[in-house]
């Protein structure tokens, strides 16, 4: 690791790779290290590791396109991105989803929206905005 992190999370993937390539691409996170049972990727102050889901576990787990959202869950993952519009393109051509832009809402000065991963873990999108007031909750 170049740098030591402030903050991670560990992602369970089915299919490794596209998960760590979804997260390279929308949340701006390089691949740092890869091998067969895991990928750890990074930014200047995050870590996710990626890691693959035994294969027995993995052989009774259907993914759909687009995923079917893991909604039932206590944890979301939430990054900054420079651009919402940019993040839904590439979330889409990474094989995630991202919410229609009517679906966003503006929170602690950002512009916020929701979406998943190729295989349904929820994410949470956050783009700094100039207008949106520090404290601002719209839902």
């Amino acid at each position: 690791m170049a740098n030591p992190f402030t903050a991670g999370a560990i992602v369970y993937a089915k299919d490794l790779r596209r998960v760590a390539q979804f997260y390279a691409a929308v949340a701006d996170l390089e691949i740092v290290h890869e091998v067969a049972d895991h990928v750890v990727l990074e930014s200047e102050t995050h870590e996710l590791v990626v890691v693959a889901i035994p294969a027995a576990i993995a052989a009774r787990i259907v993914i759909t396109s687009p995923p079917e959202r893991r909604e039932n869950t206590a944890l979301k993952l939430s990054f900054a991105v420079p651009s919402l519009a940019e993040a839904r393109e590439a979330a889409k051509a990474a094989g995630g989803e991202l919410n229609p832009p009517a679906k966003e809402w503006s929170f602690q000065g950002m512009r916020v929206c929701d979406g998943c991963d190729p295989e349904g873990n929820m994410i949470q999108l956050r783009e700094l905005t100039a207008d949106a007031g520090l404290g601002d909750v719209e839902d």
